[in-house]
């Protein structure tokens, strides 16, 4: 049996409850095209081949990737690969052209999961949904509003591309071994409305950043270098990055772009 391996993040999920209700949010359908991150020992793959006509399962782990092998199940196709430098542009548009939804969904390993999330962005274009489980703290932070205390840089920048939405609470006794965290499933939907360019995004990041960089001061510490072009209100030179809304930063960032 595969012992979960602490450098690639592995927690393997094991509540059957928990897996039936998300297998059921991701609804896999024959015609749907599904990749996986981090299979583990198949406790969302399993259920979820037996709806699907193919799933595909990007694995990291040499010994996961020939235990899929090995099982050689029909629909199964297994990439071996870093999902940080994987391609999935390309691996949607293999599919953009056929019947069916396009869906990325996984348990993520919680060491890299904000790297992912931000890789994953180039994608959104392509992608239908993604459906992950994450470290709640971190889902937390990706659907706070403005005005909260976890609302941040990944908030603004997640946001202002996905509609986003905490779906499931996992308690750390779903996985083995439980982590010591508290785990979270979310749902994360491509905005259609989106309608920043490549430049505008660069832009978006560059202010996001540079307003999230002293969480403590005012914006008119951290926007020092953008304050002239972006003509900020009184109040908005008082305020601080969370008091922001995403609709304002993405004002900001087409302002500043043009």
């Amino acid at each position: 049996m595969h012992r979960a391996r602490k450098r690639f993040g592995q927690n393997f999920l094991q509540d059957q409850g928990i897996i039936y209700s998300i297998v059921a949010l991701i609804h896999p359908s024959p015609d749907m095209h599904v990749i996986e991150i981090g299979p583990g020992l198949g406790a969302l793959t399993r259920p979820l081949l037996s709806n699907l006509n193919q799933l595909d399962l990007l694995e990291i782990d040499r010994d996961l990737v020939a235990y899929w092998n090995q099982e050689n199940l029909k629909g199964l196709r297994v990439i071996e690969g870093d999902a940080l430098k994987f391609n999935f542009i390309e691996w949607s548009q293999n599919h953009s052209g056929k019947k069916g939804l396009c869906k990325v969904v996984g348990n993520l390993p919680y060491n890299i999961s904000s790297p992912l999330l931000f890789h994953l962005v180039s994608a959104a274009a392509h992608i239908d949904e993604q459906v992950f489980m994450l470290q709640a703290e971190v889902v937390e932070r990706m659907v706070a509003h403005a005005g909260s205390s976890d609302f941040s840089r990944l908030s603004v920048m997640l946001q202002a591309r996905y509609h986003m939405e905490l779906v499931l609470e996992v308690p750390p006794e779903a996985f083995d071994p439980a982590p010591k965290v508290n785990s979270a499933v979310v749902r994360m939907i491509p905005r259609k409305n989106f309608d920043l360019t490549l430049s505008q995004w660069n832009v978006l990041e560059q202010v996001v950043a540079a307003a999230f960089a002293q969480r403590r001061k005012m914006l008119r510490t951290n926007l020092h270098a953008f304050a002239d072009r972006l003509k900020l209100s009184e109040g908005e030179l008082k305020a601080r990055a969370q008091d922001i809304s995403v609709n304002r930063y993405i004002e900001w960032a087409k302002l500043l772009a043009a």
